[in-house]
Order: C-alpha cells, then sequence, then structure tokens
C-alpha cells in the first residue's frame, strides 16, 4: 500500500482528440492545476467542482468493487500473450479503477507498458522542459485575450500559464473543460494503472518520449492560427463537451463500433489544420507504438501495453498494426 500512497502523491504534487489520444496533456492539465487560482481573479462558485482525492483506502475500495471498462486485446506471437487495453486520459471518479478482467491481465504480464510513465520524475521533468512556446510563436492579440480568458475560468493562475504554447493550453483546455461533467485528468486511467502496476512490482515502461508526444500536439506554423481559432469557437460554444461525453461513453460502455465510427459524428475534422492535428497525433504516433510493443514482446516478455483508445481503431489502429506484424489479436468482451 505504501508504494500506492508516494507514487500518487508524488504525481500529484507537481479535446476530444485528447481524451483518448495523449496523456502528456493531462499531465500538463494537472500541473496547472497543481498552481491553484489567482486571488480573486474568477469568483470561487463559477470553478469546476473539486476533485475527490485519490488516497491509499478507496483506491482499495475501489480496485474491489470495480467492473471492467474500455477495450482489451489479446496479442499472441511466439507462443507468448501480451495485451492491448484502450484507455481514457480523463475519467469519472468510479469509472478509473481498473476491472477484474484488466487485473488479471495486468498480473499475467511481466511488464506494463505506458504511452508515457507520469509517476517517473524524470519525465515529469522532460515534460515541463518542453511544453514551452518556441522563441517566433506569437498569436494575434484577440486570441491570446480569448485563450487567458479560459484559463482564468477554469481556476488556474493564468500567470503560470503564459510561457506555455498555445496549441498545448487550449488542449489542456479541453481536458479541463470535461471537470464540469464529472470526467477529471485527476482521474486518468493510465495513472491508476502506473499506480497498480508498482504495487504488483511490475516493472513500467515508457512507450514513447514526452518530446515526441508534444510534438504531435504542436502545429505546423502555417496551421497554427486555424487549430487556435477552432479549439478556442469550440470551448466557448460549448460543442466540445457534448462529444466529450459521447466519447467517454462509448469507452465506459466498451462500445468498439461507437469509437469506431467517431469521425461521423466527433465534428472534430471539420478543417484541414483539424485533420492535420488528428494524423499527427494518431495515425503517425500508432507505428511507433507498435513496434515499441513488438520489440518488448519479442525480448522474450508478456506485455501489458495501455494506450489511449482511439489508437486502436481502424486499419491503421494497434490491433491491425499488430496482425500486420504477425500477431494473433483477439478482441476481449466485458459483461456488461
Amino acid at each position: 500500500m505504501s508504494t500506492r500512497r508516494s507514487g500518487l502523491t508524488s504525481f500529484l504534487g507537481c479535446a476530444r482528440r485528447v481524451l483518448f489520444g495523449a496523456p502528456v496533456a493531462a499531465a500538463i492539465a494537472l500541473l496547472a492545476l497543481a498552481t491553484g487560482r489567482a486571488a480573486d481573479e474568477v469568483p470561487a462558485a463559477s470553478c469546476p467542482p473539486p476533485t475527490q482525492a485519490l488516497t491509499a483506502e478507496n483506491l482499495s475500495a475501489g480496485l474491489a468493487n470495480a467492473t471492467d471498462h474500455g477495450f482489451i486485446w489479446r496479442i499472441t506471437k511466439d507462443g507468448r500473450t501480451s495485451y492491448l487495453y484502450g484507455t481514457i486520459h480523463a475519467a469519472k471518479f468510479e469509472w478509473m479503477f481498473p476491472g477484474p478482467t484488466v487485473l488479471d491481465a495486468v498480473r499475467a504480464s511481466d511488464t506494463v507498458a505506458l504511452e508515457l510513465d507520469v509517476l517517473d520524475p524524470a519525465i515529469r521533468r522532460r515534460i515541463v522542459a518542453a511544453i514551452g512556446r518556441r522563441g517566433d510563436e506569437r498569436l494575434p492579440p484577440a486570441l491570446a485575450a480569448r485563450i487567458t480568458k479560459l484559463v482564468a475560468a477554469e481556476c488556474v493562475d493564468t500567470a503560470a500559464w503564459s510561457g506555455m504554447a498555445p496549441e498545448l493550453q487550449l488542449t489542456s483546455l479541453s481536458v479541463m473543460a470535461a471537470r464540469r461533467d464529472g470526467f477529471d485528468p485527476s482521474y486518468a486511467i493510465d495513472l491508476v494503472l502506473d499506480v497498480v502496476a508498482r504495487d504488483f512490482r511490475k516493472p513500467v515502461v515508457s512507450l514513447e518520449t514526452p518530446e515526441a508526444q508534444i510534438q504531435s500536439l504542436r502545429s505546423p506554423d502555417q496551421d497554427l492560427i486555424e487549430f487556435v481559432r477552432s479549439a478556442l469557437d469550440d470551448l466557448e460554444s460549448g460543442r466540445d463537451r457534448p462529444l466529450l461525453v459521447r466519447m467517454a461513453n462509448a469507452w465506459t460502455n466498451s462500445d468498439y463500433d461507437e469509437l469506431a465510427n467517431y469521425a461521423k459524428w466527433c465534428d472534430c475534422l471539420r478543417t484541414s489544420a483539424d485533420r492535420s492535428a488528428m494524423k499527427r497525433l494518431l495515425d503517425d504516433r500508432n507505428p511507433a507504438l507498435a513496434a515499441a510493443i513488438d520489440a518488448l514482446h519479442a525480448s522474450g516478455k508478456q506485455v501489458f501495453a495501455a494506450v489511449g483508445s482511439l489508437h486502436m481503431v481502424g486499419p491503421t489502429g494497434l490491433p491491425a498494426l499488430m496482425r500486420q506484424r504477425g500477431y494473433k489479436v483477439e478482441q476481449g468482451d466485458f459483461p456488461h
């Protein structure tokens, strides 16, 4: 139990795309939330609901009563079985505890592989070092003012965000805005799996680097203004929130068909900047994720690999890529 407590204390002290795609944005949101709120900047009554503290005691109770959510695959090659598990990077408190099927898969594995091991202090330091603006990065004052207003509405210190790249501000704001519907980055599935793996004394490895993941969230210069304007419109209008809820419900109900068809209903690929951002976040990263999982399995390990659920869908998703690499891939079912 002490392993869980120390890991949680260490971590917690320091958009629709992001909900399933990039835990680094959730980690940035948590770091921002840890800075607190500038005095008198926003009335306390306007703030999102406070986060329920995760303790060793309610973690134990949550695990004892948990049901399975998300998506799981068995992948078999060379006489060994590994697992792919689709996660969500901001969830409701009661959803974040892995159910019995997922826990059995973790126990059966030699290594837990996450996109990023955010309980590793070195990983957190690299995230902080990589989130800054580029030297030539400037937004029109009107767009910058809109971001500042949204940051203040999330009850964090706007000054603490001033040096962050605008794309990272907006993707983290997408995560934080979901708190008003009960979805909090503090309840990220990856975070609890990280804690559980340590409690089971399983080695935890990162499949990516913070620098690579942050780069996938950055926009090319020619797309930056369009991306920022589109993201601001979505956040200010509240258009993001029902879509985030729909995607999160697909995850908790293990409704793979609903998630796999997200492009038809998510309203998240309207502009060329949107489509370019989604490609960078998912399709461009999946081959490297598949190669990293394959390398761990080929080294003789049985791997429990947990990544955002949108990495699991379609012909460029991880199940398809692992099948191309010679694995027998079988999707599991969770009772609901």
